[in-house]
């Protein structure tokens, strides 16, 4: 199977498994605790500071790996919630049909019709801005996205032969959704899945960049970009670190997803 894979999609794959051990493992090769101050300012690379300290003196290197755990842990997390509420929902709609379908699409249109930055901004304004609230709110505002293209499938499965004959059995409305429909949408839904990753990578690092994301001492990648853009005018590049590594991670996730999508057949047709 890896003699078959693309150059791209094996390094794809590579530097998405660096970035999730070192998220995994990262109280085991972080040379420093996450908020230890252990230099001076922004002081350059070294042997004991492999990428320099930050702006208040704290390696950045144990900042980036802690950062890169949080962001990865909140992406993670934000996707499966906006997936599965999306996902269910869609289907629903579909198999339901009628005014149920109506009022669930109407309901999301009008979600979507405001952006979805502005949405979190705004309730993130008036919540406790903890890792679970961001969770919530991320996963549900993606989720509207997510129900748009579960529907969107589900609506062409739903008229097959072997959904009417599942109906004619008598098959219940949950048996439809997650042993008929589900098992035939996984494709484009998990090809899906790695774009919505990366837009709730940057969702988050926004959100902590504005002050409304993880909040200090706790570090990921938007708050370390937020904590040290100043030195950018002094020519100090730590902001530059986390801005690489969310590049490279959105780079890599997306080269496993068109891999993803090149080979499912069902989308092969459906894009000829």
């Amino acid at each position: 199977m890896i003699a078959n894979t693309p150059v791209s999609a094996l390094i794809g794959l590579f530097l998405m498994a660096l970035y999730f051990l070192m998220a995994i493992f990262a109280p085991l090769i972080a040379p420093y605790g996450m908020a230890e101050v252990v230099g001076g300012v922004w002081e350059p690379a070294s042997a004991n500071h492999l990428l320099g300290t930050d702006n208040i003196g704290r390696d950045l290197l144990t900042r980036m790996i802690y950062g890169g755990r949080t962001t990865i842990f909140i992406a993670t997390a934000a996707t499966l919630v906006s997936f599965t509420t999306g996902s269910v929902l869609g289907f629903f709609a579909a198999v339901a049909g009628g005014w149920v379908d109506q009022v669930l699409s109407r309901f999301v249109d009008l979600i979507m019709s405001i952006p979805t930055l502005i949405f979190a901004l705004v309730v993130l304004s008036v919540m406790p801005v903890t890792i679970p609230v961001l969770i919530v709110v991320m996963g549900l505002l993606d989720s509207t996205r997510v129900y748009r293209l579960a529907r969107a499938v589900a609506v062409d499965i739903e008229v097959m032969d072997f959904v009417e004959a599942a109906r004619l059995r008598g098959e219940k409305t949950r048996w439809i959704i997650f042993r008929e429909i589900l098992p035939n949408a996984l494709s484009p839904l998990v090809a899906e899945m790695g774009l919505r990753f990366i837009f709730m990578v940057l969702f988050v690092s926004t959100l902590s960049f504005l002050g409304l994301g993880v909040q200090p001492p706790a570090a990921d990648w938007g708050g370390i970009v937020k904590e040290n853009k100043d030195g950018i005018v002094y020519g100090i590049g730590a902001a530059l670190w986390p801005a690489v590594a969310i590049a490279t991670l959105a780079i890599s996730v997306n080269l496993v997803a068109d891999w993803v999508l090149n080979r499912t057949t069902s989308l092969k047709g459906g894009r000829g």
